[in-house]
């Protein structure tokens, strides 16, 4: 069975279409939806076009994967066309995080929306995750203290800007830099950038546009490669008392 094949009648179905009105709303007849249904006959590049444009997902998408294994509705956008986004799932019907490997991290950039590089990536199971789309991110440098080069956060794919929380962590896909895991201010006076700063405080904050932003994924958990050691613990409870005590005084100056 072709992925075209079950991929009419799926999305189909999400829309509660009879063949009939489907066919109707593609100018088509019924038996010509029944037929690339059954398999009987595949459709021809105009008719992928008319599906293509009517879904609005791409061509290549309908044609070389099964969107069954796509959980609910969940879309991307990639140019001008929403990409449904496949969340795998594993035998058991649980959700299988992808893995962004430290030595190919750099070819998320261009990797990021094409599928097949997707799909080769290793995958994991991690349970206790809540709802949505996660992917596991490696750390370098040291601009995110007190987590260790080597680490990976894994996180929740946001399907808009306006669903940051300021102050909150994400790992942010930008067309210039790539891969970043920042802390995310939103400015009030400017609606056309996000502040991204480093907990490490050598790290000055930047700026970066929304248009600049190609994906963004909310912190979820930390998973370390790396044991602490005593001194490292202490100086994580240093800058955790500082950074909680910043947040105070900020608040009471809010209040005066």
């Amino acid at each position: 069975m072709k992925p075209i094949q079950v991929n009419i009648k799926h999305l189909r179905t999400l829309r509660k279409l009879s063949q009939e009105r489907f066919a109707d709303e593609l100018e088509w007849t019924r038996s010509v939806v029944g037929s690339y249904e059954e398999g009987r006959s595949e459709p021809p590049i105009e008719r992928l076009i008319d599906l293509s444009n009517y879904f609005n997902i791409p061509i290549d998408i309908l044609v070389k994967n099964d969107l069954r294994k796509a959980k609910d509705t969940s879309f991307i956008e990639v140019g001008n066309k929403r990409v449904l986004f496949p969340v795998t799932v594993s035998d058991d019907n649980e959700d299988l995080i992808e893995i962004i490997p430290a030595k190919a991290s750099a070819g998320y950039l261009s990797g990021y929306d094409d599928p097949e590089y997707i799909e080769q990536l290793q995958k994991i199971k991690l349970p206790f995750l809540p709802t949505g789309t996660h992917r596991a991110f490696p750390i370098q440098g040291d601009s995110m203290l007190p987590v260790k080069e080597g680490a990976f956060i894994v996180a929740k794919f946001l399907d808009t800007i306006e669903e940051v929380k300021n102050g909150r962590t994400y790992v942010v896909l930008t067309k210039d830099d790539g891969l970043v895991y920042k802390r995310i201010y939103v400015l009030q006076n400017d609606t056309a950038n996000l502040q991204l700063s480093s907990d490490n405080k050598a790290y000055k904050p930047y700026l970066v546009s929304k248009e600049n932003i190609l994906e963004l994924w909310e912190f979820t958990c930390c998973i370390n490669t790396q044991e602490y050691d005593e001194k490292e613990l202490k100086l994580s409870s240093i800058m955790s008392m500082f950074q909680e005590l910043q947040v105070e005084l900020e608040a009471v100056k809010r209040m005066q």
